[in-house]
Protein backbone atom coordinates (compact mmCIF):
# COMPACT_ATOMS: atom_id res chain seq x y z
CA UNK A 1 0.00 0.00 0.00
CA UNK A 2 2.68 2.25 1.22
CA UNK A 3 4.50 1.44 -2.62
CA UNK A 4 0.91 2.77 -4.37
CA UNK A 5 0.83 5.77 -2.17
CA UNK A 6 4.63 6.78 -3.33
CA UNK A 7 3.81 6.16 -6.89
CA UNK A 8 0.80 8.74 -6.96
CA UNK A 9 2.90 11.49 -5.59
CA UNK A 10 5.79 11.44 -8.32
CA UNK A 11 3.97 14.04 -9.63
CA UNK A 12 2.46 11.97 -12.58
CA UNK A 13 0.78 14.75 -14.46
CA UNK A 14 2.03 17.23 -16.56
CA UNK A 15 0.63 20.93 -14.75
CA UNK A 16 0.59 24.29 -16.87
CA UNK A 17 0.68 27.64 -14.70
CA UNK A 18 1.12 31.94 -15.22
CA UNK A 19 3.68 33.44 -12.86
CA UNK A 20 1.84 36.85 -12.29
CA UNK A 21 5.33 37.69 -10.52
CA UNK A 22 8.06 35.50 -8.97
CA UNK A 23 10.35 36.69 -6.28
CA UNK A 24 13.66 34.42 -5.28
CA UNK A 25 15.89 35.04 -2.09
CA UNK A 26 18.95 33.01 -2.07
CA UNK A 27 20.85 32.32 0.86
CA UNK A 28 24.63 31.02 1.73
CA UNK A 29 25.45 28.83 3.69
CA UNK A 30 28.45 26.53 4.74
CA UNK A 31 27.93 22.94 2.45
CA UNK A 32 28.40 21.55 5.95
CA UNK A 33 25.02 23.00 7.11
CA UNK A 34 22.95 21.77 4.02
CA UNK A 35 24.23 18.54 2.31
CA UNK A 36 22.64 16.68 5.59
CA UNK A 37 19.16 17.51 4.33
CA UNK A 38 19.65 16.19 1.38
CA UNK A 39 18.75 12.41 0.35
CA UNK A 40 20.49 9.61 -1.45
CA UNK A 41 21.62 10.66 -4.46
CA UNK A 42 21.87 14.55 -4.02
CA UNK A 43 24.74 16.75 -3.28
CA UNK A 44 24.97 20.74 -2.87
CA UNK A 45 25.10 22.94 -6.01
CA UNK A 46 27.88 24.48 -4.22
CA UNK A 47 30.19 27.53 -5.12
CA UNK A 48 33.60 27.12 -3.54
CA UNK A 49 32.66 25.78 0.15
CA UNK A 50 29.26 27.72 0.06
CA UNK A 51 25.84 26.40 -0.64
CA UNK A 52 22.60 27.86 -0.80
CA UNK A 53 19.35 27.80 -0.09
CA UNK A 54 16.50 29.35 -2.09
CA UNK A 55 13.32 30.89 -1.03
CA UNK A 56 11.04 31.04 -3.93
CA UNK A 57 7.37 33.51 -3.69
CA UNK A 58 5.67 32.96 -6.49
CA UNK A 59 1.80 34.15 -7.44
CA UNK A 60 0.49 31.67 -9.39
CA UNK A 61 -2.13 31.68 -11.68
CA UNK A 62 -4.67 29.31 -14.03
CA UNK A 63 -2.58 26.24 -12.63
CA UNK A 64 -4.54 23.20 -13.94
CA UNK A 65 -3.55 19.82 -15.92
CA UNK A 66 -1.79 20.43 -18.68
CA UNK A 67 -4.60 19.74 -21.59
CA UNK A 68 -7.37 21.15 -19.55
CA UNK A 69 -8.58 24.77 -20.54
CA UNK A 70 -7.39 27.70 -18.88
CA UNK A 71 -10.73 28.94 -16.78
CA UNK A 72 -10.72 25.93 -15.27
CA UNK A 73 -7.20 26.31 -13.17
CA UNK A 74 -6.84 28.09 -9.77
CA UNK A 75 -5.05 31.43 -8.51
CA UNK A 76 -2.93 31.12 -5.73
CA UNK A 77 -0.20 32.00 -3.94
CA UNK A 78 2.99 29.83 -3.12
CA UNK A 79 6.32 29.58 -1.43
CA UNK A 80 9.11 27.67 -1.33
CA UNK A 81 12.37 26.58 0.79
CA UNK A 82 14.54 24.48 -1.65
CA UNK A 83 18.17 23.64 -1.38
CA UNK A 84 20.35 24.20 -4.68
CA UNK A 85 21.41 20.19 -5.27
CA UNK A 86 22.96 18.17 -8.43
CA UNK A 87 22.08 15.07 -9.02
CA UNK A 88 24.52 12.62 -11.57
CA UNK A 89 22.33 9.76 -13.73
CA UNK A 90 24.01 6.55 -14.47
CA UNK A 91 25.19 7.64 -18.19
CA UNK A 92 27.24 11.22 -16.15
CA UNK A 93 24.78 13.75 -17.05
CA UNK A 94 24.84 15.95 -13.65
CA UNK A 95 21.30 17.92 -13.52
CA UNK A 96 21.00 21.06 -11.82
CA UNK A 97 17.68 21.73 -9.86
CA UNK A 98 16.62 22.05 -6.55
CA UNK A 99 15.25 19.58 -3.57
CA UNK A 100 12.14 20.92 -1.98
CA UNK A 101 11.85 21.29 2.38
CA UNK A 102 8.81 22.99 2.91
CA UNK A 103 5.54 24.38 0.94
CA UNK A 104 3.57 27.08 1.89
CA UNK A 105 -0.19 28.37 -0.03
CA UNK A 106 -3.11 30.26 0.36
CA UNK A 107 -5.28 27.52 -0.92
CA UNK A 108 -6.53 24.69 0.92
CA UNK A 109 -7.34 22.88 -2.10
CA UNK A 110 -3.39 22.87 -3.27
CA UNK A 111 -2.14 21.51 0.33
CA UNK A 112 -4.39 18.65 -0.61
CA UNK A 113 -3.62 18.04 -3.66
CA UNK A 114 -0.24 18.91 -3.51
CA UNK A 115 0.43 16.72 -1.25
CA UNK A 116 -1.44 13.95 -2.77
CA UNK A 117 0.46 13.85 -5.90
CA UNK A 118 4.27 15.40 -4.71
CA UNK A 119 6.72 15.26 -2.18
CA UNK A 120 6.49 18.90 -1.56
CA UNK A 121 5.10 19.07 1.75
CA UNK A 122 2.52 21.92 1.50
CA UNK A 123 1.22 23.86 4.74
CA UNK A 124 -1.64 26.13 4.77
CA UNK A 125 -0.76 29.87 5.35
CA UNK A 126 -2.35 33.52 5.19
CA UNK A 127 -0.43 36.08 2.83
CA UNK A 128 -0.39 39.52 2.57
CA UNK A 129 0.55 41.42 -0.74
CA UNK A 130 1.06 45.13 -1.14
CA UNK A 131 2.24 46.12 -4.56
CA UNK A 132 3.19 49.09 -6.54
CA UNK A 133 5.03 49.75 -9.17
CA UNK A 134 8.20 50.41 -7.54
CA UNK A 135 7.71 48.14 -4.52
CA UNK A 136 6.27 44.35 -3.49
CA UNK A 137 5.21 43.68 0.39
CA UNK A 138 4.48 40.51 1.28
CA UNK A 139 3.75 39.06 4.72
CA UNK A 140 3.37 35.28 4.82
CA UNK A 141 2.15 34.19 8.37
CA UNK A 142 2.16 30.43 8.90
CA UNK A 143 0.56 27.64 11.94
CA UNK A 144 3.10 28.02 15.24
CA UNK A 145 5.00 30.19 13.07
CA UNK A 146 7.03 27.89 11.51
CA UNK A 147 7.50 29.41 8.38
CA UNK A 148 6.58 33.25 8.77
CA UNK A 149 8.19 35.72 6.40
CA UNK A 150 7.86 39.57 6.25
CA UNK A 151 9.81 41.43 3.84
CA UNK A 152 9.82 44.26 1.29
CA UNK A 153 11.71 44.19 -2.57
CA UNK A 154 12.13 47.62 -4.26
CA UNK A 155 11.20 45.96 -7.99
CA UNK A 156 11.33 49.50 -9.52
CA UNK A 157 15.25 50.18 -8.02
CA UNK A 158 18.07 49.06 -10.43
CA UNK A 159 20.62 46.96 -8.92
CA UNK A 160 24.08 46.32 -10.09
CA UNK A 161 26.01 44.37 -7.86
CA UNK A 162 24.60 41.76 -5.22
CA UNK A 163 24.34 41.94 -1.70
CA UNK A 164 26.55 43.26 0.81
CA UNK A 165 28.18 40.15 2.21
CA UNK A 166 27.29 37.97 -0.66
CA UNK A 167 29.74 35.22 -1.78
CA UNK A 168 29.13 36.28 -5.19
CA UNK A 169 31.69 38.26 -7.39
CA UNK A 170 29.08 39.76 -9.73
CA UNK A 171 25.59 39.62 -10.87
CA UNK A 172 26.99 37.33 -13.78
CA UNK A 173 27.78 34.73 -11.13
CA UNK A 174 25.05 35.39 -8.91
CA UNK A 175 22.44 35.16 -11.93
CA UNK A 176 23.61 31.26 -12.26
CA UNK A 177 21.96 30.74 -8.82
CA UNK A 178 18.61 32.38 -9.34
CA UNK A 179 16.02 29.95 -9.07
CA UNK A 180 13.78 28.26 -10.09
CA UNK A 181 16.21 25.76 -11.42
CA UNK A 182 15.31 23.69 -14.60
CA UNK A 183 14.63 20.63 -12.45
CA UNK A 184 13.37 19.14 -9.31
CA UNK A 185 14.14 16.13 -7.20
CA UNK A 186 11.82 14.30 -4.75
CA UNK A 187 13.48 11.05 -2.91
CA UNK A 188 11.30 8.30 -3.03
CA UNK A 189 12.08 6.21 0.00
CA UNK A 190 9.89 3.58 -0.23
CA UNK A 191 11.61 2.58 -3.75
CA UNK A 192 15.58 4.26 -3.13
CA UNK A 193 14.63 6.11 -6.43
CA UNK A 194 15.17 9.94 -6.86
CA UNK A 195 11.50 11.07 -9.04
CA UNK A 196 13.13 13.95 -11.59
CA UNK A 197 10.18 16.66 -12.62
CA UNK A 198 11.48 18.79 -15.32
CA UNK A 199 9.95 22.51 -15.68
CA UNK A 200 9.90 24.71 -18.85
CA UNK A 201 9.65 27.95 -18.81
CA UNK A 202 9.37 31.06 -21.54
CA UNK A 203 11.36 34.20 -21.27
CA UNK A 204 13.49 33.93 -18.50
CA UNK A 205 15.29 36.41 -17.86
CA UNK A 206 15.02 37.60 -14.23
CA UNK A 207 16.25 41.42 -12.91
CA UNK A 208 18.19 41.69 -9.33
CA UNK A 209 16.60 43.32 -6.63
CA UNK A 210 17.31 44.84 -3.32
CA UNK A 211 15.06 43.52 -0.40
CA UNK A 212 14.75 44.39 3.09
CA UNK A 213 13.49 41.04 4.93
CA UNK A 214 12.18 41.74 8.53
CA UNK A 215 11.39 38.65 9.66
CA UNK A 216 12.18 34.74 8.25
CA UNK A 217 11.29 32.37 11.16
CA UNK A 218 12.49 29.25 9.02
CA UNK A 219 16.10 30.21 9.17
CA UNK A 220 15.80 31.01 13.01
CA UNK A 221 15.53 27.23 13.33
CA UNK A 222 18.31 24.52 13.39
CA UNK A 223 20.08 24.11 11.11
CA UNK A 224 20.00 27.15 10.01
CA UNK A 225 20.85 29.28 12.61
CA UNK A 226 23.88 27.77 13.95
CA UNK A 227 25.44 30.26 11.77
CA UNK A 228 24.33 33.51 10.67
CA UNK A 229 22.16 33.20 7.05
CA UNK A 230 23.98 35.58 4.37
CA UNK A 231 21.31 36.75 1.74
CA UNK A 232 23.23 36.48 -1.83
CA UNK A 233 21.21 37.31 -4.23
CA UNK A 234 17.79 38.48 -5.22
CA UNK A 235 15.72 38.17 -8.47
CA UNK A 236 12.18 39.13 -10.02
CA UNK A 237 10.51 38.12 -12.34
CA UNK A 238 6.91 38.41 -13.94
CA UNK A 239 4.58 37.41 -16.52
CA UNK A 240 5.97 33.57 -17.35
CA UNK A 241 4.40 30.99 -18.86
CA UNK A 242 5.28 27.91 -16.93
CA UNK A 243 4.67 24.21 -17.35
CA UNK A 244 5.93 21.12 -14.98
CA UNK A 245 6.55 17.69 -17.20
CA UNK A 246 5.60 14.45 -15.14
CA UNK A 247 8.13 13.40 -13.10
CA UNK A 248 10.97 10.72 -14.42
CA UNK A 249 12.01 7.97 -11.61
CA UNK A 250 15.64 7.27 -12.11
CA UNK A 251 16.52 4.07 -9.95
CA UNK A 252 19.71 4.84 -7.48
CA UNK A 253 22.43 2.60 -6.56
CA UNK A 254 21.98 0.05 -3.62
CA UNK A 255 25.17 0.27 -1.85
CA UNK A 256 24.04 4.16 -1.27
CA UNK A 257 21.24 3.11 0.69
CA UNK A 258 24.42 1.76 2.68
CA UNK A 259 25.97 4.69 2.95
CA UNK A 260 22.94 6.43 4.16
CA UNK A 261 22.37 4.25 6.86
CA UNK A 262 25.65 3.69 8.34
Amino acid sequence: MKTVFATLRRHPIPIRAFFRYSLVLTYAFPKHILQPLLPSGLTVDSYDDTAFLAIALVQTEALRPAGLPEFLGRDFFLSGYRIFSRFTRPDGKVLRGLRILRSDTDSSLMVRAGNLLTHYNYSRCTVEQRRTTTELDLTINTPNSVADLSLKAFIGEPVNAPPDGSPFPDLKTARHYAGPLPFTFDYEPETHQMVIIEGVRQNWKPKPVRVEVERCTFLEKPPFNSVLPQLANAFFIENIPYRWQRGVVEPLPQEDTCTRAS
